[in-house]
């Protein structure tokens, strides 16, 4: 089993920065692709970003690309998400999720999920 908890999320305005945590406990965390999803009210949850535990493959939805970035810390088990130039479609719950080995931007291919943070951005 694999505990994942979000944290960092808030309200902010169009072109501000958040960053978003993800810790990880249970099971040893080697092997284990981490993902971001978001979900907005009345959408399904859509992938954002995601990478493999040594850091050498990651992806980002097209709608995040060149403002947020992916990036993990396997010492302390956290995966983060640094959000810049924040636009008022980010506005989501946004969640954390871990499967073995590869990247999917399936949702339905993880099977750890966090309880998801809320980030709102306001025009």
């Amino acid at each position: 089993q694999v505990q994942l908890v979000e944290s960092g999320g808030g309200l902010v305005q169009a072109g501000d920065s958040l960053r978003l945590s993800c810790a990880a406990s249970g099971r040893t965390f080697s092997n284990i692709a981490m993902g971001w999803f978001r979900q907005a009210p009345g959408k399904e949850r859509e992938f954002v970003a995601g990478i493999t535990w040594s850091g050498d493959s990651i992806y980002y939805a097209d709608s995040v690309k060149g403002r947020f970035t992916i990036s993990r810390d396997n010492a302390k088990n956290t995966v983060y998400l640094q959000m810049n130039y924040l636009k008022t479609e980010d506005t989501a719950v946004y969640y954390c999720a871990a499967k073995s080995t590869f990247i999917l931007t399936n949702p339905a291919a993880y099977d750890y999920w966090g309880q998801g943070t809320q980030v709102a951005v306001s025009s």
